[in-house]
Order: C-alpha cells, then structure tokens, then sequence
C-alpha cells in the first residue's frame, strides 16, 4: 500500500478546513524611479566608463546584483563611511563587512568576485612577461593586492634568467605591523622551481612604507642566503597605502 503523504507546518493550512489556498508570497517590485535610476547609471557607466562615477555609484553597481529589489545607495554609503574608498570595501576582511548592517552573504560574494578579478586581472599583465618591460604594471598589481591589508603579507616574485616573472607566490601572513619570514624557505622555493632571481614584497598596513630595522635584517638574510647560491635578490618593494618604497633604489641593497 502506498505510504500516506507526509505534510509540513508550511503546507497544513492550504488544507485547514474551510481555507482557501494560499499563494506564496510576490517578492515586492522594484519601485519605477529605482529601476530607473539602475538604467540611467548602468547607461553611464558603459558610456564614460568608471572615470565617470564617483566611488559610491561604482558601488551601487555592485550590489544591484546583489540586492535586486532594493534602494542600494544608503548601503553604498555607509559602506564607504566604514571603509573609506571603492577599493578598501572590496578589499575589507569579510569578519568586518559582516558587521555592517544590511550586509549578507549575496553582497559579500558579489564585493569579494569584483575583488578577485581585479586580482587576476592586474596579475595577467605581469606573469610571464620581462619585470624590465613590466615595471609599471608590476607596481600596479603589488598595490592591487596587497595596499589595502589589514595585516602584513609577504609575497615573493620569481625571475628566470631572462627576468620573466614565472611565479608569484604568498609566503607568509602575519599581524598588523609583523610577519615572518624564513630567508632558508625562501631560496629553496626558488630552486624548486628553477629560478634565477628574486623580488620580494610585502605591505605595511599602516600604510607607512619605511622599512623597520627588521626589515632591513631580514632583506640582509635572504640576500646572503641567494648569493650563496647563486641567486639574484633584485628588489624588496614595501607597498604602502598610496606609494612603495624600493630597497634597490634607496641604496639598502
């Protein structure tokens, strides 16, 4: 015999005696002027591109996507008091965008895949491609990356012998003003993977890029270590929040 149906809390009352069935429930619409107003920046945006829009409206962008049937702009807003500008939202930690109200997990995907992209994006314009020829972007994409941290990172850039960038990788996070770094790991990375020089990166989320003393002794250390065997240290760039400080060019290497 068939297994008599089993109803849920949700279906019971279409079948309460004397009830009407119930539809569920219409998402509400999109005000007109709102869905206006989404057409005109849409509009604008393809037309003059995002020099066109301030910070906010890049924003409201975004989390259209996000937020389909709602006024995006008070959140853009409080989004920017919180963080500051366009790329400290998209970069902030998801702990801290989870604090603020009226974000949830839509809005936090969507500002974390725009973050990624931008990520890949800068990164495309600088692997495999010569760091002489590539300086400029290079600097782009340390600052796409890394500037807007809350907590150091320590990234080094691998060079073949021709000075093509062939790897990019994360070696270390650390706290606010400290992270650690083992000169002995760092070399033999570079061996594994065949490499004949090395730049270093890291941020200073104070965005003050001056080298500390320990970074200084730690620069000493992996270049030491590289020579030893035969490896070049070409550069430690620290990025700050709107500049970088080369070790190669203020003579500290």
């Amino acid at each position: 015999m068939p297994k008599p149906r089993a109803f849920s809390e949700q279906t019971l009352p279409l079948f309460a005696a004397g009830a009407a069935p119930v539809a569920p429930a219409k998402a509400p619409k999109l005000p007109s002027y709102m869905k206006d107003h989404r057409i005109r920046l849409r509009d604008r945006f393809l037309r003059g591109g995002a020099d066109a829009m301030p910070d906010y409206e890049m924003l409201e962008l975004v989390l259209f996507r996000a937020i389909p049937r709602q006024d995006v702009k008070p959140l853009a807003r409080l989004l920017l008091d919180r963080f500051g500008d366009f790329n400290r939202v998209l970069s902030a930690p998801i702990p801290r965008l989870s604090e603020v109200d009226g974000v949830g997990p839509a809005v936090i995907t969507e500002l974390k895949i725009v973050e990624a992209a931008a990520h890949r994006l800068a990164r495309a314009r600088v692997m495999q491609r010569p760091v002489v020829s590539s300086w400029d972007a290079l600097l782009d994409y340390c600052h796409t990356a890394m500037a807007h941290r809350d907590t150091e990172q320590f990234r080094v850039l691998f060079l073949d012998r021709k000075n093509v960038l062939i790897a990019d990788e994360e070696q270390a996070r650390g706290t606010v003003d400290h992270v650690p770094v083992y000169p002995r790991e760092v070399v033999k990375r570079a061996l594994e993977l065949n490499a004949s020089a090395l730049i270093l990166v890291h941020n200073h989320p104070s965005g003050d890029p001056t080298p500390s003393q320990s970074d200084i002794t730690m620069t000493q250390q992996v270049e030491s270590a590289a020579l030893a065997l035969g490896l070049t240290l070409h550069d430690h760039l620290i990025i700050g929040k709107s500049r970088e400080l080369s070790f190669r060019s203020e003579g500290l290497l």
